[in-house]
C-alpha cells in the first residue's frame, strides 16, 4: 500500500478521538479561487495546547485502524467493514519528520487500534517517540494515546519521551463499558491512569529538585553534574481522557459525578466529551441516533465551570432535572435562574466567587473587577468599557450608579430572552 493511501486511511480513521479537534471543512487553495486563505490544513492535521499556552499544529493519526476488540461503538472494531492500514515506526518516524521540516505540523498526535496484544502495540508506540526523541532530538510536541492494558513498564516509559500521555474512559460507567466493550476493563483503565499520575508526580518533585539545584550549581561542579543527569520531567503536560456520550444511557449528572472523580482523584488535566456518531454496520445494542451536539457543547460549559468557576456538580444539576443538563441555556445561567435570591449583586462589594456566578462574567473579568475597585466605586459605563455583555448582565447586578428594575428578574421571562431557539438541532459532527 502506498504511503499516501496509508496517510488517508489512518488519518481519517483518527478523526473520532476527540482529544485533538479536526477541522471539518474543505481545504481550498487560495491561489486558484476567490478570497484568501485556507480553511483546513489538510488530511491529519489537527490543533492542541501547549503547557504555556501556545496553539499548535499536530500530525493526528493512528499507527493502525487494525484491532483485536470488537467494540461496538468503535468504527475500526475487530468486525468492522473499513479499508485497514498499519504504519511501521520508521513510516511514522518518516512522515513526522517531513510533515514538521515542510512546516505543516509542530508535533505529533499518536493512537492506535491494538494489534497482537497491548504490550505489544504499546512498544511500538513508545519507539514511534523515542525514535524521535532520541535519534532525530526531535524537539515537537507529542501526544501518546497510550493503551491501558499494557505493562506498566511500557507506561512508565512512555512519559519520558511524550509531552502527554492519555487514556480513553470510554463510556461514563462500567455497566456501560460491560456491555459495549466486554473485553475492556474499567478497573484497568483506572489503575493505568493511577500508573501515570504516580509517574507525573514524581517528575514534578524530581523538577523542583533540579530548580533547588540549579540556583546552587555554580556553587558546586557536582552538584552541576548532578543536574545534567536528571531525566527530563515526566508527561510534562499531564494526562487527559475521553468519554462517549449518548451510546448509552448515562445521565449528564453521572457525566459529570465521573468528571469530577477524574479531577480530583487522578489530577486529569483534561476530560474530553465526545458525541456518539452512528457506524456502519452498528450493533442493534447502539442507538439508531446520536444526540445533540449540544449537549456535549453543554458538557463542555458545566466542566469548564467545575475546574475555573467554583461550582460543585450538585449545583449544576438537581433531581427535578432528572440528571440531564438544560439544552436551551447555559448551565451557569441555568443556576442563576433557580437561584434568583442571590441577585442582584453588588459588584463593588461581592467576593470573587460570588462573581464568579454572575452570567456573563468570566475569570478574567472578575479579575478586572476586583483590580478596579481597590481604586473606585465600578459604574455602569466602566461595565460596559470592559467590554461585557450588559443585556445578559444587566437583570444579576447592581452597579454604583445602576440598579435593575424589580420585573426584571422574573425567571420565566429571563428563561425566553436568554433561551437558545433550535439549540438541539445542529448539523452532523461527521
Amino acid at each position: 500500500m502506498e504511503l499516501l493511501e496509508k496517510v488517508a486511511i489512518l488519518a481519517d480513521a483518527a478523526k473520532y478521538d476527540a482529544s485533538c479537534a479536526s477541522s471539518g471543512s474543505v481545504k481550498k487553495d487560495s491561489r486558484n479561487s476567490k478570497g484568501v486563505g485556507s480553511t483546513s490544513e489538510g488530511m491529519g492535521i489537527c490543533h492542541s495546547y501547549t503547557p504555556d499556552g501556545r496553539c499548535v499544529s499536530l500530525l493526528k493519526i493512528l499507527m493502525t485502524n487494525m484491532c483485536i476488540y470488537d467494540c461496538l461503538y468503535c468504527v475500526n472494531r475487530h468486525s468492522s467493514n473499513v479499508p485497514r492500514a498499519r504504519f511501521t515506526v520508521a513510516e511514522l518516524v518518516e512522515l513526522t519528520l517531513e510533515f514538521y521540516k515542510r512546516n505543516y505540523i509542530e508535533g505529533l498526535f499518536l493512537s492506535s487500534g491494538i494489534i497482537r496484544n497491548p504490550d505489544y502495540t504499546m512498544e511500538q508506540m513508545v519507539a514511534v517517540a523515542r525514535t524521535l526523541r532520541q535519534e532525530h532530538q526531535f524537539k515537537g510536541y507529542i501526544h501518546l494515546k497510550t493503551i491501558p492494558d499494557a505493562d506498566e513498564r511500557l507506561l512508565a516509559q512512555a512519559g519520558l519521551y511524550a509531552d502527554r500521555l492519555s487514556i480513553n474512559i470510554e463510556l461514563p460507567t462500567g455497566e456501560g463499558l460491560a456491555r459495549l466493550a466486554p473485553e475492556k476493563n474499567r478497573q484497568a483503565i483506572h489503575q493505568s491512569m493511577s500508573v501515570l499520575k504516580n509517574h507525573i508526580d514524581e517528575g514534578k518533585e524530581n523538577r523542583k529538585q533540579v530548580l533547588q539545584l540549579g540556583n546552587s550549581a555554580k556553587r558546586s561542579p557536582a552538584i552541576s553534574q548532578r543536574r545534567q543527569g536528571r531525566l527530563r520531567p515526566y508527561a510534562p503536560a499531564g494526562q487527559s481522557t475521553q468519554m462517549i456520550i449518548g451510546a448509552d444511557d448515562a445521565s449528564d449528572l453521572t457525566i459529570l459525578q465521573n468528571t469530577d472523580q477524574l479531577y480530583r482523584g487522578l489530577g486529569m488535566r483534561r476530560v474530553y466529551y465526545s458525541a456518539f456518531s452512528p457506524i456502519p454496520d452498528a450493533s442493534s445494542f447502539l442507538p439508531l441516533q446520536s444526540p445533540p451536539l449540544v449537549r456535549e457543547h453543554r458538557l463542555y460549559q458545566a466542566d469548564w465551570l467545575l475546574r475555573f468557576y467554583q461550582f460543585d456538580v450538585s449545583e449544576l444539576l438537581d433531581v427535578s432535572q432528572d440528571g440531564m443538563l438544560d439544552l436551551n441555556v447555559d448551565p451557569k445561567m441555568a443556576w442563576a435562574l433557580r437561584h434568583r435570591e442571590y441577585f442582584p449583586l453588588d459588584i463593588n462589594r461581592a467576593s470573587k466567587s460570588q462573581l464568579l456566578r454572575v452570567p456573563g462574567l468570566g475569570t478574567r473579568n472578575v479579575q478586572r473587577i476586583l483590580s478596579t475597585r481597590r481604586h473606585r466605586r465600578l459604574r455602569f459605563s466602566d461595565l460596559q468599557q470592559m467590554r461585557l455583555p450588559m443585556e445578559k448582565l444587566k437583570p444579576f447586578i447592581v452597579a454604583a450608579d445602576y440598579i435593575p428594575a424589580h420585573d426584571a428578574l422574573t425567571s420565566k421571562q429571563l428563561y425566553a430572552r436568554f433561551s437558545e431557539a433550535g439549540a438541539g438541532n445542529q448539523m452532523a459532527l461527521f
